[in-house]
């Protein structure tokens, strides 16, 4: 018999509850139980970096982390990031301006992990950038693309943020 517990999560916002198996990954809690299917499942090892998400403003891999391991955790999902009127969030339209995708597969993770990267260096260099990249398997772009979109984001978040900051 499985065991199930309650899990109470704050996702993109919002305060989510279900109950779900002890043994489910946080990656299938977010696509099955709440239907969040943005978080993409790749090698489920930890090591492709599809799976990445947002706890605690950190990025983390759902697929080998636990469900229950997250209750009571504030969590952002590739979903949270454009605005409720559907406006792109700066890196999200950076990806979309410099091509910085093609498949998509990986892209969510790698939004996720720019989220925390541009958060913590909001100039990153170049070798920064590839350091944070260096979880994340793509097989379409050959990472130029990605690095441009992150440069872009954080030239124009930077910027946004100076004139937040003058008024």
């Amino acid at each position: 018999m499985a065991v199930r517990q309650t899990v109470r999560v704050r996702v993109n916002g919002l305060e989510r509850v279900a109950e779900t198996d002890v043994r489910r990954t946080l990656v299938d809690f977010l696509r099955e139980d709440l239907g969040l299917t943005g978080t993409h499942v790749g090698c489920e090892h930890g090591v492709c970096g599809a799976c990445t998400v947002l706890m605690g403003g950190q990025a983390v891999r759902a697929c080998i982390m636990l469900a229950v391991q997250a209750d009571g955790a504030e969590l952002l999902t590739v979903e949270g990031l454009a605005s409720p009127d559907g406006t792109l969030h700066p890196i999200q339209e950076a990806f979309r301006e410099k091509h910085g995708l093609q498949c998509g597969f990986c892209t969510p993770g790698i939004l996720m992990t720019t989220c925390e990267l541009l958060a913590s260096t909001p100039s990153p260099s170049t070798e920064e950038i590839k350091d944070w990249l260096s979880g994340h398997l793509c097989r379409c772009t050959g990472y130029q693309q990605i690095i441009e979109s992150i440069q872009l984001a954080a030239t124009r978040m930077a910027s946004d943020q100076m004139v937040l900051s003058a008024q």
